[in-house]
């Protein structure tokens, strides 16, 4: 995923921290906070079951557009690759040149005025902010161009399960940035991902391959964890700014800084495109595409769309549940991208993918017991506090 995007913050362990509520109002004290995925969720009365179960709906409403938009970008991109495209900056280009479509749920749910009880934070400086944008943008854009590469070198089975290793990265980068917790569930978590990792890397994906192919599915797998690293980092700092900097979390907000980061993210990389002369071979890459023109548009296009339903996703999760939430949903995809890639693309699933995926499901479940065990937690201490 390049994107979803976006598409991704993650809050650690932090009480609500000043955050707006979902009308643009105060922080809601009352409100129960699970540590690790921070969901905030609102507290069930009995004239606000409507709101209850409004709140639940979003949820998996935004749970599928991140789903099915991970899932499409990922199968459409490696669909690219094999029909004769070849232009790893024309597939960096896609993953965020979508990003005028954010404009559209701007406009339709702005985020309210703030109340007068409220207490109004001020923006930041426009320079500053600018700063921040931009270079999280320049990240946005060489992570992208790493997966570009991972997934043109790698088969989209093997690019997805090590994909998966962005969980483990974004555990190690929450607690030292976003001062998350690190329990033993969570440290287990990480050691799985990382061996199920380390199982594809050794495998070499074809024992009879030649010299060059191997290269390339080493540099693919390097490249491809890799951007799982710096795809971890690039939200934690997205969160920090939250923090430091914004101060505050509405969904406007969340997707203003989607969409000024996807601009710069997708300027850098049409000059990546001229400057590497890529462009120049686009006229007959799209003339000697395998399902013709329309479908070398259509594909492109498609791309980029998917990218973005998968980017309306994250933020929606950001906004009603929280950010690190988000991210640990995206990593469901784990077990969807390798079945249709067996299906649509004829991918092997040997033994050592089998158990890669396997111990990456168990890493991935562990990582959801702790967050379990933190919503018993939190519940019960809420019913505590009720009673006082």
């Amino acid at each position: 995923m390049g994107d979803a995007q976006d598409f991704q913050l993650h809050i650690g362990g932090y009480p609500s921290h000043g955050i707006e509520g979902p009308n643009g109002s105060a922080p809601q004290k009352d409100h129960t906070v699970i540590n690790h995925l921070n969901i905030t969720t609102p507290p069930i009365q009995t004239d606000s079951v409507f709101q209850h179960w409004k709140w639940w709906w979003l949820v998996l409403l935004n749970i599928f557009f991140l789903l099915s938009g991970q899932t499409v970008a990922t199968l459409l991109g490696r669909l690219y690759y094999d029909q004769g495209g070849n232009s790893k900056w024309m597939a960096t280009i896609v993953q965020s040149a979508g990003y005028p479509l954010l404009v559209i749920p701007l406009f339709l749910y702005p985020s309210p005025s703030t109340s007068t009880t409220a207490v109004a934070v001020p923006r930041p400086p426009l320079v500053k902010i600018t700063a921040i944008y931009t270079a999280l943008g320049l990240l946005i854009a060489g992570d992208n161009l790493m997966y570009s590469y991972g997934l043109l070198y790698l088969p989209v089975s093997t690019y997805s399960l090590i994909c998966a290793t962005q969980l483990a990265f974004n555990a190690v980068f929450s607690y030292f940035l976003n001062n998350q917790k690190f329990t033993s569930l969570i440290f287990n978590s990480v050691v799985l991902l990382t061996f199920s990792a380390a199982l594809l890397g050794v495998n070499s994906d074809s024992g009879d391959s030649t010299d060059g192919l191997k290269t390339k599915y080493a540099l693919g797998f390097m490249l491809t964890l890799g951007a799982s690293a710096l795809f971890s980092l690039i939200l934690s700092l997205m969160q920090l700014t939250f923090q430091k900097v914004i101060r505050t979390e509405t969904f406007s907000v969340v997707l203003e800084m989607q969409i000024w980061c996807s601009l710069v993210a997708a300027g850098a990389s049409v000059l990546g495109l001229f400057a590497s002369g890529e462009w120049r071979s686009l006229g007959a890459e799209m003339d000697g595409y395998g399902e013709g023109k329309v479908s070398y548009v259509m594909t492109l296009v498609w791309t980029a769309i998917a990218w973005q339903v998968a980017a309306v996703g994250t933020v929606g999760l950001i906004f009603v549940v929280s950010s690190l939430f988000a991210n640990v949903i995206s990593t469901l995809a784990l077990p969807l991208v390798p079945i249709f890639a067996v299906i649509f693309f004829h991918d092997k699933m040997d033994g050592v993918k089998v158990v890669a995926m396997l111990i990456a499901v168990w890493g991935f479940l562990s990582y959801i017991y702790q967050h379990y065990l933190d919503d018993l937690r939190a519940k019960k201490k809420a019913k505590q506090c009720a009673s006082k």
